[in-house]
């Protein structure tokens, strides 16, 4: 990939990357599929798609005092949801279709994408749920936090999607993964490795 024009060209580029990695990772699957928790601690596709949708909202709106334009609609979960639920951001109600909730998410990019051209990466903001003595932040430094965690999160969505049916890859277009004729043999060659280990209880 060449530089981009400008920092902020960087880092919408590699926002849209994540996004379009979680994204593509519900296609195919209905909605129970992508609504069950596959983890022990209840994480699902949709449930990744809700939790990072919102997490761009706090970020990038309240944080420079800009105000989301649809504060109202159901995926919206207001800030003192959290005081009874903290897992509120990653329930999806059984209202809110998939197809719904994907497209939210890309009017909820468009407003992210919009603050890198109505502020320099440089303006102040302050994160309200940050504790005090490091609340204040640049768009750059928060741009840069929830890239790292869209991006963790996309990682989450390899794994789960891997365990329904065994697809894999960064995109579609770009799977960025060995042909998948190797895999049996890599898989054996690791466990041989493995098993010359005693198990232990973590295993």
């Amino acid at each position: 990939m060449t530089d981009l024009p400008q920092p902020a060209d960087d880092l919408r580029t590699y926002l849209a990357r994540a996004r379009e990695a979680i994204l593509w990772k519900l296609d195919g699957l209905g909605e129970r599929a992508v609504r069950l928790p596959r983890t022990p601690t209840g994480t699902s596709l949709l449930g990744i798609v809700l939790h990072c949708a919102n997490v761009e909202i706090g970020y990038f709106a309240p944080t420079f005092g800009r105000t989301f334009p649809e504060r109202d609609h159901p995926a919206v979960v207001p800030e003192d949801a959290y005081d009874t639920d903290p897992q509120a951001d990653w329930t999806v109600p059984a209202e809110i279709s998939t197809a719904e909730l994907v497209a939210f998410y890309g009017r909820v990019a468009a407003f992210t994408d919009a603050a890198f051209d109505e502020l320099p990466l440089d303006a102040r903001g302050r994160v309200p749920w940050w504790p005090e003595g490091r609340a204040e932040a640049s768009l750059h430094q928060v741009a840069v936090h929830v890239l790292a965690d869209l991006h963790r999160h996309a990682g989450h969505a390899d794994i789960l999607r891997e365990g329904i049916d065994g697809a894999a890859g960064l995109t579609p277009a770009v799977p960025n993964l060995p042909d998948a004729a190797g895999w049996p043999s890599y898989v054996a060659r690791v466990t041989t490795i493995a098993e010359q280990f005693p198990a232990d209880d973590a295993g």
